[in-house]
């Protein structure tokens, strides 16, 4: 556990846990390259959270589009964040979809680095 907060000292709750399990498998070169990587294309909650404000405020969809859900973001587009409603419910799960999205990059990582 010591090494993530080295290595990545930003991440907080299951995004530290889920990464410092990842890292356990890897060694300290490869670690390090691993937090670099991961440092350049993690997005942070709480700019999610900025964008789902915006939407509220101007255009709805942006959080959507910056997590990559392009589907979602065209609809919330076209529907003013599905009448609020969806925006509003994204900005209390926020911290949820940027978990979801590092996740995966995270995964994707660990599979390129593992060959």
């Amino acid at each position: 556990m010591k090494k993530i907060f080295e290595l990545l000292p930003e991440l907080e709750g299951d995004e530290s846990l889920y990464i410092s399990n990842l890292l356990e498998k890897l060694s300290e070169d490869r670690s390090k390259l691993f937090a670099n990587i991961y440092r350049s294309r993690r997005k942070d909650p709480v700019l999610l959270l900025i964008l789902a404000l915006i939407g509220l405020l101007g255009v709805a969809g942006i959080h959507r589009f910056f997590v990559g859900h392009v589907g979602m973001g065209i609809l919330y587009v076209l529907t003013a964040g599905l009448c609020f409603v969806g925006t509003i419910v994204d900005m209390i799960n926020y911290r949820n979809f940027a978990f979801e999205y590092n996740r995966k990059v995270a995964d994707d990582l660990m599979k390129d680095l593992e060959r």
